[in-house]
């Protein structure tokens, strides 16, 4: 068994292994090579998330879909780069929202060099990533397209709230769908399309991939309460000094206006309060941590990592598929 990728994927297969560190060596070359300009400057503004790391979850998913086609087609390393720069685009535009201070445990582009060269640099890395996918094909395009306007849309829905009478959480689960689920889902569509895997394949994995999203961000929703600074490489509780709402906050209200428990409900005057505050913040983690929205949230993460599985159903048993039952754990696993 080995480790594969910063995210962490066990994989018992060797033959699977290579070709997925090959791949994904080769999508570092390739996010390194995309974000270099004849602007020194930009060079490393670009490649500021770049180098400090990250989970290469979208490109490790890419790698493995295209396990069921050809994994060495001349689309698949490069459509993996293209949903990568995408991702980190979106980063330093959402630092700049959140107005966070840390990204993937070093200064985030918006403290180092302001919210205006972090936004332009993100535009810099989506203008790359369209670069790549002129080369790709109208089809590419277009469902990188289609895959842009739901995270954009998702982006917005979270910041103008759910309309009247609608549940929340509900409202909420339709914005990770657009925010995250979109382009992960896109990863597994590239990784099976770009390798000629059958059309049913293709569309396996995209629904996978949209599952996964789901679980995925619900992870990091648990990981912003439960976590410290080194295991999610950002200040804890970043989303809640926001006031981003994040499932296990939507649990606690969703609880205390059902019960009217007067300790919900002073947990909830404390998070409307002033979380600029560093001491209000610790006393609001401490006290999230330790209530039953936390691990309620966790088994909603569990539960679509769950769903994610069961759409595998229909692959052959292989290598490539024991692998993606096993990204499902690993991302319940970030949970806690």
């Amino acid at each position: 068994m080995t480790v594969v990728g910063p995210f962490g994927l066990s994989v018992r297969d060797q033959a699977l292994e290579a070709d997925v560190q090959a791949g994904l060596a080769a999508v570092e070359e390739g996010l390194l090579e995309a974000t270099k300009s004849g602007v020194p400057f930009i060079t490393e503004a670009a490649q500021h998330l770049v180098r400090a790391g990250g989970k290469r979850f979208r490109p490790l998913l890419v790698m493995l879909a295209a396990q069921f086609g050809d994994p060495y087609a001349p689309g698949v390393v490069p459509s993996a780069v293209v949903v990568e720069l995408t991702h980190l685009a979106t980063l330093y535009h959402d630092d700049v929202m959140d107005e966070a201070d840390m990204r993937r445990g070093a200064p985030s582009a918006n403290a180092r060099w302001g919210n205006s060269l972090a936004v332009l640099t993100g535009d810099f890395l989506f203008s790359r990533a369209s670069w790549i996918l002129a080369d790709l094909g109208p089809e590419a395009v277009r469902i990188q397209a289609e895959a842009f306007e739901r995270l954009v849309t998702g982006q917005i829905l979270e910041t103008a709230g759910p309309l009247d009478g609608r549940d929340p959480i509900e409202h909420y689960l339709d914005v990770i769908g657009g925010k995250t689920g979109s382009l992960i889902a896109v990863s597994g569509r590239y990784g099976a399309m770009m390798s000629g895997a059958d059309e049913r394949v293709v569309e396996t994995l995209t629904h996978y991939g949209e599952r996964l999203g789901a679980a995925f961000q619900l992870a990091d929703d648990v990981l912003d309460i439960a976590s410290d600074s080194h295991e999610s490489g950002k200040t804890p509780g970043t989303d809640l000094r926001e006031g981003i709402p994040t499932l296990p906050v939507l649990h606690l209200r969703a609880r205390a206006e059902a019960t009217g428990d007067p300790e919900d409900l002073e947990l909830c005057a404390l998070l409307d309060g002033d979380l600029a505050d560093d001491g209000r913040l610790a006393e609001v983690l401490r006290r999230l941590r330790a209530h039953p929205a936390l691990e309620q949230a966790r088994r909603d993460t569990v539960r679509y990592a769950e769903e994610a599985r069961a759409t595998l159903a229909p692959l052959p048993e292989c290598p490539a598929r024991a692998a993606l039952e096993e990204l499902c754990d690993a991302v319940v696993h970030r949970a806690g």
